[in-house]
């Protein structure tokens, strides 16, 4: 299925609007990951822990949006949003969500 972030495909004029098609996921961060986390502030760098836990959210959250909109007959999905927040108590939980518009093309 096609994805993409903007409105229109080259080559592949839409026929058909489906209606708007989400996905979401939420991960928690465990103790260990947090204890690394913490470290690479106090001394810097990029945490691989967690852009691994934020890869695998937002592969999950798309998989989910692209299921919806196979669901609806739709072969592309366009205008794809991606959204990251934290949740929970102190912050304990990652949330990746997704959206956009189930189209055939």
């Amino acid at each position: 299925m096609l994805m993409s972030t903007t409105t229109a495909l080259d080559g592949k004029p839409i026929s058909r609007y489906l209606g708007i098609v989400t996905g979401e996921a939420i991960i928690g961060a465990n103790v260990f990951r947090d204890m690394f986390a913490a470290v690479r502030d106090i001394v810097g760098g990029r945490s691989a822990t967690y852009e691994r836990a934020l890869a695998e959210a937002r592969e999950v959250a798309l998989g989910e949006m692209q299921k919806r909109a196979e669901a609806l007959g739709a072969n592309a999905v366009v205008g794809v949003d991606l959204d990251y927040e934290v949740l929970g108590k102190n912050n304990g939980m990652l949330m990746v969500s997704c959206s956009g518009t189930a189209v055939i093309c």
